[in-house]
């Protein structure tokens, strides 16, 4: 059974990546796994759909749009009926199998229809798990962790993200640009990440509660979050309309020359400045508020659209990328770490649901705007609409902070 360690048992601030409880490494290594697989395929998809299958920007937009919209709504379902069955391990397990089981149809794939379905099922199993899964890690840590788990947890995430890419890159580049084979291969960490899960994750004793204390699966239910929660959830929103998908930044890079063989260096790019950047800045917002560490991230992504949407070459793609990717480092794990600490413990999955299922609408929004944008004014015009909508979220932050000065997250 994983435990906390001895001093956050004691109430005590524990320090450092060794005081993190097993269960939050396990969870990351199983995230791990699953984006080696997932980013071997979706960093040569948007390539594979346009220069293969012959899909327009506006398809590709309109296929992430709502295949992530997807994961969000069912996300909502998903961490509501964790909350209700007192259980997050069963619905993390049956995301992520049915995840690892859609991966053989990306190669056997010969139509934008059956991609879609694909990427559609595969986005249904990232939505079942995500919820479940990042209520789990609350329950696991204590507060004074939490910021530096939600970061450690998305760094090894992110480190999936990096090697998945890199992967494909050097099996391109082996066989002259086979991008079946490639998939083919990205079928195996997908299921290993499915047999660590089941092997070494467990719940924690004592928060299973008799059925009629449990939470409901009603809308009644959304009068016990706060209004300080629905200002988190209002941010991330904002966030998620500037941060259109990273199907964009591929597609930008092809239109600036890069061959179909090193287009996965774009996200090698993005990842490692994600990774590097995730636990530092969840370490940061355990000691401060954490919104003033999430403005960063809202200036990163300011910047990252206005590089993108000026580069004229591959060292204005290499900064503008890596500015996206500081900017993921400075958002994902901390907008997690704020919905945990402004939602009541007995709902965090139906907290993580409902702004997931916020988020997917905007990104559904975001998606299916910046392709038509790319189709009819060209790809500039994505990035600096997406610039505006981020200096938006920064406002909201600034004013935010100046409104409500009581401090979210830190000691």
């Amino acid at each position: 059974m994983v435990r906390f360690s001895d001093a956050a048992r004691d109430g005590k601030a524990a320090h450092g990546l060794r005081a993190i409880p097993r269960g939050v490494w396990a969870l990351g290594f199983v995230s791990m796994f699953m984006d080696v697989s997932s980013e071997m395929i979706h960093s040569l998809l948007p390539v594979f759909l346009v220069v293969v299958l012959g899909t327009s920007a506006t398809a590709v937009g309109a296929l992430e749009g709502v295949a992530e919209a997807t994961v969000h709504v069912t996300k909502m379902f998903a961490g509501a009926l964790s909350d209700w069955l007192g259980k997050r391990k069963a619905l993390t397990l049956a995301g992520y199998g049915v995840a690892a089981l859609t991966k053989p149809l990306f190669p056997l794939a010969n139509s934008y229809a059956i991609v879609f379905i694909a990427r559609l099922v595969d986005r249904v199993g990232k939505g079942v798990r995500g919820a479940p899964r990042d209520a789990l890690v609350a329950d696991l840590v204590p507060e004074e962790m939490r910021g530096a788990s939600y970061g450690l947890r998305q760094s090894l995430d992110t480190i999936g993200a990096l090697i998945g890419p890199f992967a494909a890159i050097l099996l391109m580049l082996a066989t002259g640009g086979d991008f079946r084979f490639v998939f083919w291969l990205a079928v195996l960490p997908g299921f290993a990440s499915v047999v660590m899960l089941a092997l070494f994750v467990q719940e924690p004793s004592g928060l299973s509660k008799p059925q009629n204390m449990r939470p409901q699966l009603r809308w009644q239910e959304l009068r016990y979050f706060s209004p300080t929660f629905w200002s988190v959830v209002a941010i991330g929103a904002v966030f998620t309309l500037a941060r259109f998908s990273e199907a964009f930044l591929v597609l930008r890079a092809s239109n600036l020359g890069l061959s179909n063989n090193y287009v996965p260096l774009v996200l090698v790019v993005m990842n490692t400045a994600y990774a590097v950047s995730a636990y530092p800045a969840g370490w940061l917002s355990d000691r401060m508020d954490r919104r003033q560490v999430l403005g960063i991230g809202a200036a990163a992504l300011v910047l990252a659209d206005i590089v993108l949407a000026a580069a004229n070459g591959m060292a204005g793609l290499v900064v503008g990328i890596s500015l996206w990717g500081l900017h993921m480092g400075f958002s994902q794990g901390l907008l997690a770490a704020l919905i945990a600490d402004t939602a009541p413990m007995e709902r965090r999955g139906t907290a993580f649901g409902l702004f997931s299922l916020v988020s997917g609408f905007a990104l559904l929004i975001a998606s299916v705007v910046a392709g038509e944008l790319w189709d009819r004014v060209g790809p500039p015009a994505s990035f600096y609409v997406g610039a505006a909508l981020a200096g938006l979220a920064l406002l909201g932050l600034i004013w935010q902070l100046r409104s409500r000065p009581t401090r979210l997250g830190g000691n």
